[in-house]
C-alpha cells in the first residue's frame, strides 16, 4: 500500500508543492512523475516534529505490547489454539513494522538520508505489516467459522496445517509488498532534503492505478468480504444456539478485526477516490485535491496507531490474556502471588489459559 512514505508526500504527491518556487526544476520533475503543478502550496514544517515524537511513542507501545503477546502465547505452547498461531503471526508482522518507525520518524525531521536501499527495504516492511494483518485477520475468521459453524476436526489437526496457512500467507504478502522493492526511490529536489517515493516514469497515473486496483482487491477488499462472511455466519449460528461461552470467546476476535476496520478502512477508500481523481473518473479540482490530500495525511495516521493496539485490546477485553501474562510476571517475581490470586479467572474457564482469544 505504500502508506506513509511522508505525510505531505503520500500517493498523490502533495510534498512536490513544497518546492514549487525552484521551476524549472520542478517542473522537470513532475513532467517525470506524470503530474502537473499543484493547485497551492502545503504547509508541513509544524506537523513534522509532532509526527516524529507521536512515531516514537507508537514505536514503544508497539515493542512493549507485542513483545508482550508473543511471550504469552510463546510460553503456554501446550495449550495453543489455532488462533492463537495466528495472532503471533499478527504480533510478529506489527514487530517488524516498529522496525520502520524510527526512519519514519527521522524522515519527517531531516527528509530521507538512509539511501535507496534502506526506501526500498523499510517500504516493503511497513506493506507487509498491512497485506499480512489482513490477511492473518482473514485466515482467523474462518479458523471460527469453521469450528463454530461446521464444527470441524480436532485442533491437533488443524494445528498441523496452520503452519502451512502462514507460509503461504507471508509469501503473498510479500508479493504484494513486492512493488515498493522494484518502485521504491530516493528524490532530492532542488534546494531541499531527500524524499523517499514511487517512481513509476512518465506513467505514473496509469501504473498506479493498476498497482493500486491489484493490491486493493487481493489485500484488502478479498479478505475484507471473506472477514463479514465468516463472522456474520459465525454471529448467527452463536445467537441462535445461545452458545454463551463460545459467544464470549468470539469477543476478541471481533475487537481486534473491529479496531482494524477502523484504522485501515478510512485511508483504504481515500486511496480509491484519489485513484478515481488520477484516471479522470472524478474531477480533480483544487477544493476536492485539498481535502483527499488532507485526508492522505490524517487517515495513515490511524493505521500507524493499529500497529500497538492490538495488545490493548487482548488486556481490556481478553481475560485468559491477563491471566496468564499475570502468570509469567509472578513466576519471575514481578508480581506478587496474592494479586495474582486476587485477579486468577474461574478454573472452569482455565482449561486453555492461553487463548488468547477467549474473555
Amino acid at each position: 500500500m505504500n502508506h506513509l512514505v511522508d505525510l505531505d508526500e503520500l500517493f498523490s504527491y502533495s510534498n512536490v508543492s513544497d518546492y514549487s518556487s525552484y521551476s524549472p526544476s520542478l517542473d522537470d520533475f513532475l513532467s517525470t512523475v506524470g503530474m502537473s503543478a499543484p493547485c497551492r502550496r502545503e504547509p508541513g514544517a509544524v506537523m513534522r516534529p509532532a509526527l516524529a515524537a507521536l512515531y516514537g511513542l507508537v514505536f514503544l507501545f508497539n515493542v512493549v505490547g507485542n513483545s508482550l503477546v508473543a511471550l504469552v502465547v510463546l510460553h503456554n505452547r501446550p495449550h495453543r489454539t489455532v488462533t492463537d498461531v495466528y495472532l503471533l503471526n499478527l504480533a510478529g508482522a506489527d514487530l517488524l513494522f516498529a522496525l520502520t518507525l524510527p526512519f519514519w520518524a527521522a524522515y519527517q525531521v531531516t527528509g530521507w538520508l538512509f539511501g535507496t536501499v534502506l526506501c526500498k527495504l523499510v517500504s516493503v516492511l511497513q506493506d507487509l505489516n498491512f497485506y499480512s494483518g489482513v490477511l492473518l485477520l482473514a485466515c482467523i475468521s474462518v479458523d471460527r467459522y469453521l469450528a463454530i459453524v461446521h464444527a470441524t476436526r480436532s485442533a491437533a489437526h488443524q494445528r498441523r496445517w496452520v503452519v502451512f496457512v502462514c507460509l503461504g500467507l507471508w509469501i503473498l504478502s510479500f508479493l504484494l509488498a513486492l512493488p515498493a522493492l522494484v518502485l521504491r526511490d530516493v528524490f532530492t529536489p532542488p534546494n531541499s532534503t531527500p524524499v523517499c517515493y514511487e517512481n513509476m516514469g512518465k506513467d505514473t497515473a496509469r501504473w498506479r492505478v493498476i498497482l493500486r486496483l491489484l493490491q486493493q482487491t487481493f489485500g484488502f477488499l478479498l479478505p475484507l468480504l471473506v472477514m463479514l462472511f465468516c463472522y456474520g455466519r459465525t454471529l448467527a449460528v452463536l445467537f441462535r444456539a445461545r452458545m454463551g461461552q463460545k459467544h464470549r470467546a468470539m469477543r476478541v476476535v471481533l475487537a481486534v478485526v473491529l479496531v482494524f476496520l477502523l484504522c485501515w478502512l478510512p485511508y483504504n477508500v481515500i486511496l480509491v477516490i484519489d485513484s478515481l481523481m488520477w484516471v479522470k473518473v472524478l474531477t480533480d479540482s483544487c477544493g476536492l485535491r485539498d481535502h483527499v490530500d488532507r485526508a492522505l495525511v490524517v487517515t495513515p495516521v490511524l493505521g500507524y496507531l493499529h500497529s500497538c493496539l492490538n495488545p490493548i485490546v487482548y488486556a481490556f477485553v481478553g481475560q485468559k490474556f491477563r491471566h496468564s501474562l499475570l502468570r509469567i510476571l509472578a513466576a519471575r517475581g514481578l508480581v506478587s502471588k496474592d494479586f495474582l490470586v486476587r485477579h486468577r479467572i474461574p478454573s472452569s474457564q482455565s482449561s486453555s489459559v492461553a487463548n488468547i482469544t477467549t474473555v
